[in-house]
């Protein structure tokens, strides 16, 4: 079983076996991920690129060796388009920091979609606000799908950017990149396409080959790997040129006091000593998820949320936010008129893990003129009896709630 190799689900909490859905805001760790950078720790822990001796050799070969396997895993063309970061926030931080800094002029344009996480608005109004360029933002209909017709009349010669998640973590729309980017490119031709990955990567298959994007991020915590590592995936002609935005160790090519040049990518992006032993965790996420199969996760996925949804719909008082065409594995709702984290609170007393609050997407929350919701997602280790579990305490809820 795949529950099994998840350590942390099998305890309880509050006298009830712990059924966790909150997965879109971090995935449990397999054994295997937890013994990697154990691993690490115990055996050959050292800095990597700045050592001849054995362990720093050993520990820079699998660093570099998780590079081309992320590479493989995005189906990039190489592991030098490849830059370790903390997270998703920090990859799109960096094109914005950047790319956006060196390249955009005042009056160019920026395009986001009204679904984004905060980490893919507040970097670009920042920059926004230092470059005098202006943001557009591409709404949504009642159901959550993105509005491709107003989008198209968005798009112009002065959009510089644009920048959209694969998977809205709020209400769990899958966006169609395959449709949206060739319009782009068409009516947008200076117009670079970052995609957020970060509730995609871990769930389908994703081609930054076939999705001919010139950005993509994502987080490891995400695709069962650790905190505090990330991935920017950048084409390498576009990386080439981009500035530093960082500077510090391993970035240089030379210093002095008259100047500084500067590594080729990714060293360029990879200032001082980089989260090693998350690296090494992500690596072996990779290898969990290879292993797995993601047709076999995103089946399951469906699956478990196919039945969330039937069974959730059966429940008097619950209000689902959003219908889209393509969902991923996440259910917003709304529980008669109790505040989400009221909810949240009850079906913790019974060992059910949810999240409630705006889910950093407070404009997607405006566009369905609600503050809040409680949302439950699911992942690889997902069974149903979590599902029944939930529906069943959230009856509970909703009766002491009145």
């Amino acid at each position: 079983m795949i529950r099994s190799q998840f350590p942390v689900l099998s305890q309880t909490i509050n006298g009830h076996p712990l059924a966790f859905l909150d997965s879109s805001a971090t995935t449990q760790k397999p054994l295997c991920v937890i013994e990697a950078m154990n691993e690490f720790y115990k055996n050959h822990y050292s800095s990597v690129k700045r050592g001849a001796y054995t362990l720093s050799a050993k520990t820079t070969q699998k660093f570099e060796e998780t590079r081309l396997k992320v590479a493989k895993f995005i189906d990039a063309p190489g592991e030098n388009s490849i830059v370790f970061t903390k997270g998703t926030t920090e990859s799109i931080n960096l094109v914005a920091w950047s790319y956006g800094l060196a390249n955009f002029e005042p009056d160019d344009e920026i395009l986001l979609s009204v679904l984004e996480h905060h980490a893919n608005i507040v970097p670009w109004q920042l920059l926004a606000k230092e470059k005098g360029v202006k943001i557009k933002v591409i709404p949504c209909d009642d159901n959550g799908d993105l509005q491709i017709s107003e989008m198209q009349n968005l798009l112009s010669e002065k959009t510089k950017i644009v920048a959209i998640a694969n998977i809205a973590n709020s209400i769990g729309t899958v966006n169609p990149l395959a449709e949206i980017i060739p319009i782009i490119r068409k009516l947008a031709p200076k117009a670079k396409v970052l995609v957020d990955a970060a509730q995609g990567a871990g769930h389908s298959k994703i081609s930054v080959k076939n999705l001919n994007c010139d950005f993509l991020a994502f987080s490891g915590h995400k695709i069962y790997g650790p905190t505090g590592v990330g991935v920017l995936y950048g084409k390498p002609e576009i990386l080439e040129n981009m500035p530093p935005w960082q500077g510090g160790g391993e970035m240089i090519d030379q210093v002095s006091f008259k100047g500084t040049t500067f590594a080729a990518p990714p060293a360029r992006f990879e200032a001082g000593t980089p989260p090693i032993a998350e690296v090494l965790g992500l690596s072996a996420a990779i290898d969990w998820i290879t292993e797995t199969g993601m047709d076999n996760i995103l089946a399951h996925e469906k699956q478990i949320t196919e039945y969330a949804l039937t069974e959730l719909k059966k429940i008097e008082g619950i209000k689902i936010i959003g219908n889209p065409k393509n969902r991923g594995s996440i259910i917003s709702l709304l529980a008669n008129h109790s505040h989400p984290h009221d909810i949240a609170m009850i079906l913790d007393e019974e060992g059910i893990a949810v999240r409630s609050g705006h889910h950093c997407a407070q404009p997607t929350m405006e566009r369905f003129g609600i503050v809040a919701t409680l949302r439950a997602s699911f992942a690889a280790y997902t069974e149903p009896w979590e599902i029944d579990r939930l529906c069943t305490g959230l009856k509970r809820a909703i009766s002491i709630m009145g």
